[in-house]
């Protein structure tokens, strides 16, 4: 069944029966409208499912299409989607279209937000509040926007503004299970570092560049007090890595 995402105030809840069943309609305008009418080519009756972005779920009938689609809400029902925990990816900036492979994959495994991170190895250049800055996260948003509809989230993740590294490190420090993967020396395996913890409510992951992090990294990481994990014998492409421990984590505290 399709799925989109609209804000509180495009909702209209006329009323709520004993049962606590909504009645009432939802508008949906712009891309999202032009989509349902134009690419799905969805008549009158057919079925959809919004996501208020607050973990409710409405079950809808199509009324009316166009530049605004009319919704007669049939139904609500909490969303189920959302992990127990909110776990934020700090990923180095890569090259090419490998970035945008993060942004999509960690959405499906259940980031609540990315961000994107400028470290001393970094390949990519990104100028902090720029136009280009603001350009591209308009993209990336719009690609973790996208992600979330066909994984069925409960929420949009939120790509943050990029960050220098120390920030980011500081940052992803604040968590419950602050997360740093390293290659070197001095880390611990990954099941150890969670075990460590149980059932987090915040989650950070942070995940260096191409080339990897900078001793002194690691090391101010350490410092600030990060949890130094490894990520098993193989060394992981750093667009592989966020996959590899979102799965880990959401097998220890979700399945």
């Amino acid at each position: 069944m399709p799925r989109f995402f609209v804000s509180s105030d495009a909702i209209d809840c006329v009323s709520v029966n004993a049962e606590g069943i909504p009645s009432g309609t939802i508008a949906v305008r712009g891309d999202d409208a032009a989509h349902i009418t134009k690419v799905l080519r969805m008549k009158p009756g057919e079925h959809v499912t919004v996501c208020d972005l607050a973990g409710h779920d409405y079950e809808t009938v199509v009324a009316s299409t166009g530049t605004e689609v009319l919704l007669t809400i049939t139904g609500m029902k909490p969303c189920e989607n959302e992990p127990p925990y909110r776990v934020t990816v700090y990923q180095s900036l890569v090259r090419g279209d490998r970035f945008d492979t993060v942004l999509q994959k960690a959405t499906e495994l259940g980031a609540y937000a990315i961000v994107p991170v400028l470290t001393s190895r970094c390949t990519v250049k990104l100028d902090i509040g720029s136009a280009d800055c603001r350009k591209k996260l308009e993209r990336w948003q719009r690609i973790v926007y996208e992600a979330a509809k066909q994984c069925g989230r409960g929420i949009i993740p939120t790509v943050r503004e990029p960050m220098k590294f120390r920030d980011a490190a500081e940052d992803a420090a604040r968590a419950e299970l602050p997360l740093f993967c390293y290659e070197g020396e001095g880390t611990k395996p990954l099941p150890e570092c969670m075990d460590a913890v149980q059932c987090p409510e915040t989650v950070s992951v942070m995940i260096g560049p191409e080339g990897g992090y900078a001793a002194e990294e690691a090391e101010y990481a350490a410092q600030a007090g990060m949890s130094m994990t490894g990520l098993g014998k193989r060394i992981l492409r750093t667009e592989t890595a966020p996959s590899f421990v979102l799965s880990c984590v959401s097998y220890k505290y979700e399945l």
